[in-house]
Order: structure tokens, then sequence, then C-alpha cells
């Protein structure tokens, strides 16, 4: 993407993020249908028509929050998490760590986002519960990329199926954000990640 050539440009991204950021604040918080034009103008000190100049309705800027976190999880993984940046079995452990600690601070320090994605945004349309399940998906495709990279080098069991490990794993890590949610003791969430994280290694590793 284009970065903002001029003042005037800058500011009109930047309240487009901004819109952005309250409108993922507000259906958050009050959910999706509970939730107006005017709470997000209002919390914004803006006007309807500020925002209809950026949004069409309230329904398109869902899908622009949506996008918003998902890029938050993409970002959060960089270059040192891709699939293929590890080549030992510590390089992955250490791998595996590092997306721990990312993926916790985005989807359960600030509890809003699982809420979001959990459990409004699947009630809205079956369009956007579809693309939801194609996260789902695309985080599974992410793993197996994880698996059979490390079953390439060797470090990762020759026999893995690495498919329905892959989404065993997201089954696990959306069940680590319930619990998280639920109980937000943080030895608590440290603990259900360290095992989960177990799982990933020494579940998958070789002999």
């Amino acid at each position: 993407m284009t970065e903002p050539s001029t003042r005037a440009e800058r500011r009109k991204a930047e309240l487009r993020q901004e819109i952005i950021d309250t409108a993922f604040v507000c259906f958050a918080e009050k959910g999706y249908h509970a939730t107006g034009i005017a709470d997000i103008a209002t919390q914004l000190g803006i006007g309807h028509g500020t925002f209809y100049r950026y949004f069409s309705n309230k329904r398109d800027i869902i899908d622009h929050v949506i996008d918003d976190l998902a890029a938050r999880i993409i970002d959060a993984l960089g270059t040192d998490n891709a699939p293929d940046a590890a080549t030992t079995l510590d390089h992955y452990r250490a791998q595996i760590d590092r997306i721990g600690v990312a993926l916790t601070r985005i989807l359960i320090e600030d509890r809003r986002v699982a809420q979001l994605l959990l459990f409004h945004a699947t009630g809205i349309d079956d369009e956007l519960t579809q693309r939801l399940y194609g996260l789902l998906d695309t985080a599974d495709t992410l793993t197996a990329g994880y698996l059979e990279h490390g079953v390439e080098l060797g470090y990762l069991r020759a026999d893995l199926d690495t498919l329905n490990t892959a989404r065993a794993v997201t089954g696990m890590l959306l069940a680590g954000v319930v619990h998280g949610l639920r109980d937000p003791d943080e030895e608590a969430i440290a603990a259900l990640n360290r095992a989960i994280r177990r799982l990933l290694v020494d579940g998958v590793r070789t002999d």
C-alpha cells in the first residue's frame, strides 16, 4: 500500500484507522447489532456524514475491522516466525514460544479481540461466518506449513499427519483462548500455554 504523501492524505488515513479502531471497541463491548453508527461517530466526536465518507454502512466497517485484526495477527508472527525459518528442533521450540507469546498478547490480553471474533462476528450473517471459517482454514494451512517443514528437515516425525495435526493445534489454541476469557488469571493462562507448547514440540518431535 502506498503511504499517504500529503498532510491531508495522512490525516484522512489516520481518521479512517481511528474509525476502524473505535468500531472494534464498540462491536466488541456492545455487540454488532447493539452498536449503531451514532455510537461510533459520537465516540470519535465526528458527524455521520464524516463516517459515510469512509464507509458505506455498519456491515462495511465490520469487514475492515476483521481485516485489521487478521493483519495484526499476521504481523505479530514476523519473518523470524515464518514456517521455513526454523532449521533445528531448538529453533522450532524457540519459534513456538515466540508465537505463543505474540498470540497471547493479541487474543487474550485484549479480551475484546477474542470476544469479537468468537462470539459477535459469527452471528452477523452467513457471509461473515464463512469468512471467519476461512480464517480458521488459513490458520490450519499455516500451521501445517510449520509441521511439513519440520518433517522435511527431520526434526519432526516422518509419519506425522500434518494437516490433521494442524487442525488439532487450531482447536487447542481456540480452547486456550476460551479458557483465557473465562478465567483471565495470568498464571493459569501461562500454565495452559506451556502445556500447549509442550505438546507442539514433544508430541511431534523425532525420538
